[in-house]
């Protein structure tokens, strides 16, 4: 995954310490396992703290460095509990990907409040509370980057995707936010980006794959006629985690087969 140049190490994150949300499959685990390939020490996160053992295991057998840590993201007792002891376990936070969350298809007219508030309180509440507890600690050693993972369901693109109203107004909110913080943290040499997934391969997508037709209509949407693979999205993860992308912020990488450009 690392190319050398002259004795440098592209997408190299050694000596950097990473923090991953929702961590324990899917995504988050391919993020966890990547970044710690690429030098990290990583903080893998989310609501099962076996789950993320076992991650953590994984990491180990490879000689990576990691360590586990029980969160729900959308209480703010548990994010600022994370964030000090990986203060405390290696003295800095230098990343944070802010990858979890839920997705439930409903259709808009049979939405509860408690669906809604649900939503919204994971996907884009938990965010703020990552990335407010995060950059305190970037705002004192004066770096850092927040990668924030939203979806192509984030709304002003053209694409309307039916029964998960509640999950496009949180993945909207997601780059929104991403936008305003890269302008306000800039000055602080912290850097804010947003990946937009497309259709992805991983356990959300389950209800996708098991049923021939809406596989195929989905796959219809795609140029490249395929599911993306998780390690396709670490992949951008890397790069805007990376100081290969040392002036990048602010911006929105979308990484979705072609589907926008279809």
């Amino acid at each position: 995954m690392q190319s050398q140049v002259n004795n440098y190490y592209m997408f190299s994150l050694k000596g950097k310490v990473a923090l991953i949300t929702g961590g324990r499959q899917g995504m988050g685990k391919s993020h966890a396992l990547l970044l710690a390939k690429s030098g990290a020490k990583v903080v893998v996160s989310d609501i099962s703290q076996e789950d993320c053992e076992k991650v953590v295991k994984e990491i180990e057998k490879t000689g990576g460095e990691a360590i586990a840590i029980k969160c729900d993201v959308s209480k703010r007792a548990e994010v600022d509990e994370m964030v000090k002891k990986t203060v405390a376990k290696w003295g800095r936070v230098d990343i944070l990907v802010n990858n979890a969350g839920i997705c439930q298809f409903k259709p808009f007219l049979e939405l509860t409040e408690e669906d809604w508030d649900k939503t919204l309180t994971i996907n884009l509440k938990g965010y703020f509370l990552c990335a407010q507890a995060a950059a305190k600690e970037m705002v004192k050693q004066k770096s850092g980057v927040i990668v924030n993972i939203a979806s192509i369901a984030m709304g002003q693109v053209g694409i309307g995707i039916p029964y998960i109203v509640h999950y496009c107004a949180s993945k909207g909110g997601i780059v929104a936010m991403a936008e305003a913080l890269a302008v306000e943290l800039a000055p602080f040499n912290i850097r804010v980006n947003t990946i937009a997934p497309g259709g992805i391969d991983t356990p959300m997508a389950v209800a996708t794959k098991t049923d021939p037709e809406t596989l195929e209509k989905s796959l219809s949407r795609i140029p490249m006629h395929r599911l993306g693979q998780s390690q396709e999205v670490s992949n951008a993860v890397l790069f805007l985690a990376s100081d290969e992308s040392s002036y990048i912020t602010g911006a929105t990488l979308v990484v979705d087969g072609g589907w926008m450009a279809n």
